[in-house]
């Protein structure tokens, strides 16, 4: 009876032991790659924290997988973006990349993602050619001329002829430099003088005295969201807010969770985007709380809403994919879907792999004693205008 007591016990422990491969394929892992340290750190904070609401609300389940977050830190280079890309495949056998709080990143990891066949879930980088780079690149965020194409006809009809642009000079800025004036003087407008700040280190001063001298109705402005603060203080500080030129902006100038720190220097700023915090839907009155719930108080921003919205979009991929995490059946499973978000109705393009979504024209005002984005007019159902044939 001992004797048949071991056998039993240790054809137990083959069995076991021989399913556990199986039972290591029923996880599916997301490669989060963000910036943790350096000056983009709030961006990787932001994505971070959006992701891990939406596992907390809605479980580490999909389709019978069990959704594992697997999260490095690229500090904002995009060499290093692309190796731990690399080694997600090789070490972690990822079925999605996601994150990409910048456009370099985003871009580098693109071949990997094609080569691998590994969904590029975007949740940040936001210049207009990223999704053009892989068939696998899906993006959960916008893309700077969906944003701004709006602001640059709402300027047009709202008494604006004459604008001077300051922006950075890297991608996003150039995209806004680019698709506001081409929109803006079909409309009838002149933008009348454009400035390019260097990224590193930029030096507001000399761009606006030359804003000053052009006496124009607005200044367009972009510059990435560190930045922003100084900027719309130097403007201030130099009285051109009291020089009846207004100060017009893609709203990635206003970040939810900074637009407390920019002070009253923010007041009046007219911004466009796709998110604000102050955004009046039961979707997102219940997001919001959730999140500072979450985080300490910390007020989500458009970063947070993004991954929020890409682990739902991977979440409902696998489920219809049935659990399947072949990667070219998980994009085709991406293409089409539609929910509610925080932000409003959203869709991915089936054609573009982009968002179709809501763009609204914001006010900085101030609300129960803190500033916020308060929207004031809404493009619905918008497309990306730079996919757009014509």
């Amino acid at each position: 009876m001992t004797i048949i007591r071991r056998y039993i016990a240790g054809f137990i422990a083959v069995a076991v032991t021989a399913a556990t491969p199986c039972l290591a394929q029923d996880v599916d892992k997301v490669g989060l790659i963000v910036p943790m340290t350096g000056p983009f750190a709030s961006t990787g904070k932001q994505l971070i924290a959006g992701a891990r609401l939406y596992m907390a609300l809605n479980g580490d389940q999909a389709a019978g997988k069990k959704i594992e977050l697997i999260i490095k830190d690229d500090t904002g280079n995009p060499d290093v973006t692309k190796r731990l890309a690399q080694e997600m495949v090789v070490n972690d056998k990822v079925a999605f990349f996601a994150g990409f709080g910048l456009t370099p990143g985003a871009l580098a990891t693109a071949p990997v993602a094609t080569e691998a066949k590994v969904p590029e879930v975007v949740m940040m980088a936001a210049t207009a050619v990223i999704t053009e780079r892989s068939p696998y690149i899906v993006r959960t965020s916008f893309s700077v001329p969906q944003t701004t194409v709006p602001l640059a006809s709402w300027a047009a009809q709202n008494g604006i002829h004459k604008v001077v642009s300051v922006v950075s000079d890297y991608g996003p800025g150039i995209d806004v430099e680019t698709w506001f004036k081409q929109r803006f003087e079909s409309a009838g407008g002149q933008v009348v003088e454009s400035y390019r700040a260097p990224l590193a280190n930029p030096d507001f001063a000399p761009f606006l005295q030359h804003v000053s001298d052009a006496t124009p109705d607005a200044l367009l402005g972009f510059v990435p969201a560190g930045a922003g603060p100084a900027f719309m203080r130097q403007f201030v500080e130099r009285g051109l807010d009291k020089s009846g030129i207004k100060f017009i902006a893609e709203g990635s100038l206003t970040e939810d969770d900074i637009i407390n720190q920019i002070g009253d220097a923010a007041l009046g700023v007219i911004t466009s985007q796709h998110y604000s915090a102050a955004h009046d839907s039961p979707e997102n009155k219940a997001f919001v709380a959730e999140f500072k719930k979450a985080n300490a108080g910390m007020r989500p921003n458009l970063m947070a809403v993004q991954s929020y919205d890409g682990m739902h979009l991977i979440y409902d991929a696998l489920k219809k994919t049935g659990g399947s995490a072949d990667g070219a059946a998980l994009v085709e499973a991406m293409k089409g879907r539609s929910w509610i978000s925080p932000r409003g109705p959203v869709t991915i393009d089936a054609e573009t792999r982009e968002m179709i979504q809501n763009i609204y024209i914001r006010k900085v005002e101030r609300v129960n004693g803190e500033l916020y984005n308060v929207e004031f007019a809404t493009i619905a159902n918008f497309k990306d205008p730079s996919k757009v044939k014509n």
